[in-house]
């Protein structure tokens, strides 16, 4: 935390703002890895949370955490029995056989393989032993935490500090809850009932509880084992397409969505089906949210910058301040490289170049009722870049949204709203005249008055007005040490000697302009062929 404030000012309570470069940042994120780990199973979850957020840490950090997995050492067969018997009762009565090696572990809970009477087959979802008395210290560490954080960092980011405090805690809670899970769980099987093309594992009710979870056991392969899909004859560009179609259809159309689509997750049966796992992390979308999404969708399929920006302002995410110039640019370049095209790389320098000055300020944030979306999506396209390298997320977004209507809507929409646009500025030219002759009216007599207000973005100003003030303090105080010198006043004259250079040095502060950091661009498709080359 020392750390991540003195990147903002080099005392941490005083001097001026700095930025470090892209190694020290590196090293601070693998340090803050290791010590999640060690930190234990809340902990981790927290640093796969902030992997997804580009709005709180810098682009290094992200990739640091990004390799952050929820592996944690299973609890003992004997500790989860107890809370597995607690819940349903005898192992050896209500489950035909069971294997007390887990298929899965987690940090907040462990999967095991059993058997139901009658030889179907289940998996079964168990809450690691004494974990909520662990999450509870844990949170009050963060929250407590939280206040020495916000002190530090710019309006912007503690915005976006203080919703992931209440998403983290939020999420935790829920994804302990496997009551709640199971309510999704079903809630989402039934949205995709009839389309097979998923399969969503059925709830086992009579074997269930707030702290067990027993569901269908669907068998299948790694989403992200390629060798084994190709050796199967598995379209990889049609799962990934699928895989696509159905996280639009959950945050879109649904309003409820899985949440943790990571390659531990999803899983292909042999007839090229996706299989849904660990509906713990799962969210709601409200209309608002949706009606937005599709606006941002619909603008991107349009290529329409301008869309683009309005939607991301209207929606919260983008400060309405931004440079809606250099933004413009950023999102020509994100729309080329999700259409999987070689970004050319002295633009992506050029505008590096543009934002690297302010790259603290930068404009993003992050409300708490997106966090999860952009989660989805941000670890959707990983995969789908993982199965088809030159996969085009835009097109397939633009097909969805085409079959679905929603472009059409869009259109329909914006020809009633011009019409509107149009009626209202007829009524204005109609009210336009008698103002005009008015105001000439009162121009006549001599009776108008002219208000200017002078906007001072840049704080020019203020600075001429310190660099005055330290001027006349520089004349006095070399006048000062003159007239103490020729007195024979020595120590006088030395302190009087010693606040000119202060003033100096102010002075001469004032004049520095601050020098940018070497960014290092790390978000093209490109840069990742590259990396996988050099590998």
């Amino acid at each position: 935390m020392l750390a991540y404030a003195r990147d903002r000012r080099r005392f941490l309570l005083f001097g001026r703002r700095r930025q470090v470069d892209a190694e020290t940042h590196r090293h601070r994120a693998e340090v803050l890895l290791e010590s999640l780990l060690t930190l234990g199973p809340t902990f981790i979850k927290l640093g796969q949370l902030l992997s997804t957020r580009p709005d709180v840490l810098p682009p290094a950090y992200i990739d640091v955490l990004s390799a952050l997995q929820d592996n944690v050492p299973p609890a003992p067969w004997p500790e989860a029995r107890a809370v597995l018997e607690d819940e349903l009762g005898p192992v050896d009565e209500r489950f035909a056989s069971f294997d007390s090696d887990p298929i899965s572990g987690a940090s907040l809970g462990q999967v095991y393989r059993a058997r139901l009477e009658g030889g179907r087959e289940v998996a079964v979802k168990v809450r690691r032993p004494n974990i909520e008395a662990l999450v509870r210290a844990d949170l009050r560490v963060v929250k407590w935490s939280l206040p020495i954080l916000l002190y530090f960092v710019d309006d912007a980011r503690a915005f976006s500090l203080e919703n992931l405090a209440e998403e983290f805690s939020k999420t935790i809670r829920e994804e302990m809850d496997y009551e709640r899970e199971a309510e999704m769980l079903v809630e989402i099987r039934e949205n995709f009932a009839g389309d097979d093309r998923f399969v969503i594992p059925d709830v086992i009710e009579s074997h269930s509880g707030p702290r067990v979870l027993t569901m269908e056991y669907v068998a299948g392969t790694k989403i992200n084992d390629l060798e084994a899909l190709e050796r199967k004859g598995i379209d990889r560009t049609t799962v990934a397409e699928n895989l696509e179609r159905s996280y639009l259809q959950m945050i879109i159309d649904d309003g409820v969505f899985h949440a943790d689509p990571h390659p531990g997750n999803l899983a292909v049966t042999d007839d090229g089906r996706i299989v849904f796992y660990d509906f713990g992390m799962s969210g709601r979308v409200d209309p608002f949210v949706q009606e937005k999404i599709v606006d941002f969708y619909v603008a991107v399929a349009n290529q329409d910058i301008d869309g683009i920006l309005d939607a991301l302002v209207e929606i919260g995410t983008l400060s309405p301040d931004a440079d809606r110039g250099v933004m413009a640019e950023v999102m020509e370049i994100a729309i080329q490289d999700a259409r999987g095209e070689d970004v050319e790389q002295y633009r992506v320098n050029q505008i590096v170049g543009q934002i690297e000055d302010s790259i603290y300020a930068f404009p993003f944030r992050l409300p708490k009722n997106l966090a999860l979306v952009l989660r989805v999506a941000t670890v959707v396209e990983g995969v789908c870049v993982t199965l088809d390298e030159d996969f085009d997320f835009i097109s397939t977004a633009t097909d969805y949204l085409t079959e679905e209507g929603y472009r059409e809507e869009s259109i329909r929409q914006y020809v009633d709203e011009t019409g509107r646009q149009l009626r209202r500025s007829g009524e204005s030219l109609t009210r336009l005249a008698p103002k005009a002759e008015r105001t000439l009216d009162r121009l006549d007599r001599d009776d108008l008055y002219v208000r200017i207000g002078l906007e001072d973005e840049e704080r020019v100003f203020d600075t001429l007005a310190k660099r005055l003030v330290y001027g006349m303090l520089l004349t006095m105080s070399l006048f000062s040490t003159g007239v103490l010198y020729a007195l024979e006043a020595p120590r006088a004259s030395i302190v009087a000697a010693v606040f000119s250079v202060v003033v100096v040095i102010q002075l001469y502060r004032s004049f520095r302009t601050p020098k940018s950091i070497g960014a290092r661009p790390q978000f093209t498709r490109q840069n990742l062929r590259q990396r996988r080359g050099e590998e």
